[in-house]
């Protein structure tokens, strides 16, 4: 009897929740209250899809409602899109949508639109989100800023292949640049009057010179890369603005394409900017380089028979990098005025030999990582041929090389009869936990004048400590109280700093002059 007593209430409560039919839920009259009114998009480039944006939809009477709709005012034309509490459906209209009383729910929106769909005075789309019909009708404004864009893309083919190019022997999706291309025009040279987008691998073949004009904005989809061939060049030649309010303004910017400040500082977005072997003449001037896997990957000429650098970087910034700020193999690197910040792994790395040349140049890195570290120098590849490569040059000169780990400078050498290496007047960071490397003969900063000169070694976070004004925001200019001030050789101090200030005495180290900082 107890057992079927139980049942009969199990039966009579299913049957009391299962008469709720739709008629109980009242059409609203309005009143829905939202999180915004306006959804402002941040800026994206024409055709390419938008991050998603929420608003939060209020019931906050006692009934329950039905929405007789919640539309995009274009309707099935509209370029937005949005999913309404879960449901997709033609993504533009939904028809009795139900909520219960004191509920809430979310409506994602995104949306994919051509510039020539945006107001052509202002760029801007715009559409708006309605709520019910005739005099009870909510609205809530959408809008978008386009901005258009020279787009470099492989070919599709009428069979729905892409134009490829071999990449170590194997086919990715790439393309050559066109110096005739029948929208774009003349591939090789990049002007400031609007941004390029690249997708896939973009090359520069033998013979050919591709230059980047001051101000240009090059932006890269995902997994894509710039490649600079055997006997190809680049020549980036950002410039000095002279408008306090904008810096940058005529630097040369790389990055990703995606334009929303939640993507500013995330690293791994696109791949890298790639000088292969038998590349010449490149240089970099007044750029910043941001948001890769790798900034720069170098493969420099084995034997390193060229009587010039193959790389000259100056006013170089690269920053959030998921692996390497600079990779080089067996290259010829020279450097004033670099400043690497924040890279998976390392933030320059001179490996398989080579010859490198940095002055005034500021390392740090302080990635989460046990293991990262900022200059890392190196001489050989296991199971490459020849395995040992020759460092011919390995010179540092009023650098400082810091982040967040005990240990910023690491020498991985097997025996060779060149390996040359010297710093000289550089702040480095070595804390020799436990004594490990008390023995290493590569590591003796106060006794071994050949390879150190005046050197500072920060042995903690409180000793010698640089003084960066913010690491996490890219802002390595050093404080009025760093280590670094006033210890630089000044026989290497000719050029200004990376912010074109003149070097006055006391020299500081790195490529920042030092400064002031105004409390918040």
């Amino acid at each position: 009897m107890r057992n079927l007593l139980f049942l009969f209430f199990i039966i009579s409560a299913i049957s009391l929740t299962s008469c709720r039919n739709d008629f109980e839920f009242k059409p609203s009259s309005g009143g829905l209250e939202f999180s915004r009114d306006t959804v402002y998009f941040d800026t994206v480039f024409s055709n390419i899809g938008s991050s998603t944006y929420t608003l939060k939809v209020y019931n906050r009477s006692d009934e329950d409602i039905s929405i007789p709709s919640i539309r995009l005012g274009k309707g099935l034309d509209s370029k937005y899109r949005m999913t309404v509490d879960g449901m997709v459906g033609n993504n533009r209209i939904f028809e009795n949508v139900e909520m219960l009383a004191k509920d809430s729910m979310y409506i994602f929106i995104e949306t994919t639109v051509d510039i020539s769909e945006a107001n052509p005075t202002d760029f801007l789309y715009t559409d708006q989100i309605l709520f019910g019909q005739g005099t009870s009708e909510q609205k809530v404004e959408l809008v978008t800023l386009i901005q258009d864009a020279y787009f470099l893309y492989p070919q599709r083919f009428d069979d729905g292949s892409y134009e490829n190019i071999n990449i170590g022997g194997t086919p990715q999706r790439g393309f050559i640049l066109d110096e005739n291309d029948p929208i774009n025009g003349n591939e090789y040279i990049w002007n400031n009057s609007k941004p390029y987008v690249i997708y896939g691998y973009a090359a520069v073949p033998a013979n050919k010179t591709l230059v980047v004009e001051a101000g240009a904005r090059i932006h890269f989809h995902a997994e894509s890369s710039l490649i600079i061939g055997d006997q190809g060049s680049i020549k980036v030649n950002g410039g000095i603005s002279n408008n306090p309010d904008n810096p940058l303004e005529s630097h040369v910017i790389f990055q990703g394409d995606r334009l929303e400040p939640l993507y500013e500082d995330v690293p791994g977005q696109w791949g890298a900017i790639w000088l292969t072997q038998g590349s010449k003449n490149n240089e970099f001037t007044n750029c910043i380089i941001k948001n890769g896997v790798v900034g720069l990957l170098i493969d420099g000429n084995t034997g390193l028979t060229n009587p010039e650098a193959d790389v000259k970087l100056r006013n170089v910034q690269i920053y959030d990098h998921s692996n390497f700020g600079i990779l080089a193999r067996t290259a010829y690197i020279k450097g004033e005025n670099v400043v690497i910040n924040s890279a998976g792994e390392i933030a320059l790395a001179c490996s398989y030999g080579g010859k490198y040349n940095f002055n005034h140049s500021t390392f740090n890195n302080n990635w989460a990582s046990s293991r990262q570290v900022s200059v890392y120098l190196n001489n050989y590849i296991e199971g490459a041929n020849p395995e040992v490569q020759p460092m011919e040059e390995a010179t540092f000169t009023n650098c400082i090389i810091y982040g967040s780990n005990q240990i910023q400078m690491l020498i991985d050498k097997v025996d060779h009869p060149i390996f040359d290496y010297k710093f000289d007047h550089c702040l480095i960071k070595f804390n020799n936990i436990n004594n490990v490397y008390t023995n290493n003969e590569l590591y003796q900063f106060t006794t071994d004048s050949e390879h150190y000169v005046n050197c500072i070694i920060a042995t903690n976070n409180s000793v010698a400590n640089p003084r960066f004004l913010n690491v996490n925001t890219n802002k390595l200019i050093i404080g009025d109280d760093s280590a670094a001030k006033g210890e630089a050789n000044p026989s290497f101090s000719t050029l200004p700093d990376i912010l074109n200030q003149p070097r006055n005495p006391p020299l500081d180290i790195g490529a920042y002059n030092s400064t002031v900082f105004e409390e918040d």
